[in-house]
């Protein structure tokens, strides 16, 4: 089994937008941290995601919604997948890199919960990948309809099982 930590669109623009708060933001990144720290410690891969939704978008290039969160920002070494939709794989090469390192295990953290989180999730998923979804290491905002923290609960349970194991962060090895 090769495993590697796949990180979704952790990037600043989730932090600066004003009518968006991800929940418990800076104890997730530093969750999220701390995994890719024991990534790196174990010679895990590490694969970031980063959205780019268009030029008129806070979160394209140029654009200071774009760049990675200061404290999860890649190092040499670390793949790069910048994508155009909610999933990862789509319209991406990310599946044929994820297949030339030899990768059977991906662990899934990251924003937000119900679009990208959950899209890589099942894409992953229907790749074959065996995936697991780190429970407190991903996050969203509040909508008019659901708070995050309750949005985040449901989709740990929604996702468990069928596409994933969830575990939390201290329960994460490499």
């Amino acid at each position: 089994m090769t495993t590697a930590l796949l990180v979704i669109d952790v990037q600043q623009g989730m932090f600066d937008l004003p009518d968006f708060q991800p929940y418990d933001g800076d104890a997730v990144v530093d969750r999220i941290a701390g995994m890719i720290a024991k990534a790196r410690a174990s010679g895990t891969p590490i694969f970031f995601v980063q959205h780019d939704g268009g030029p008129e978008h806070p979160f394209h290039p140029g654009k200071p919604g774009f760049p990675f969160h200061p404290k999860l920002a890649p190092r040499s070494g670390d793949d790069v997948t910048v994508k155009h939709h909610g999933s990862a794989f789509h319209d991406t090469d990310l599946d044929a890199k994820l297949r030339k390192a030899g990768i059977d295990t991906l662990v899934i953290a990251g924003m937000q919960s119900e679009y990208c989180v959950d899209a890589a999730v099942r894409s992953a998923h229907e790749h074959h990948y065996k995936v697991i979804l780190v429970s407190d290491a991903h996050s969203t905002g509040d909508t008019r309809v659901m708070k995050a923290k309750d949005i985040i609960a449901h989709h740990n349970e929604t996702l468990g099982g069928s596409y994933a194991t969830v575990k939390p962060a201290s329960e994460i090895g490499f």
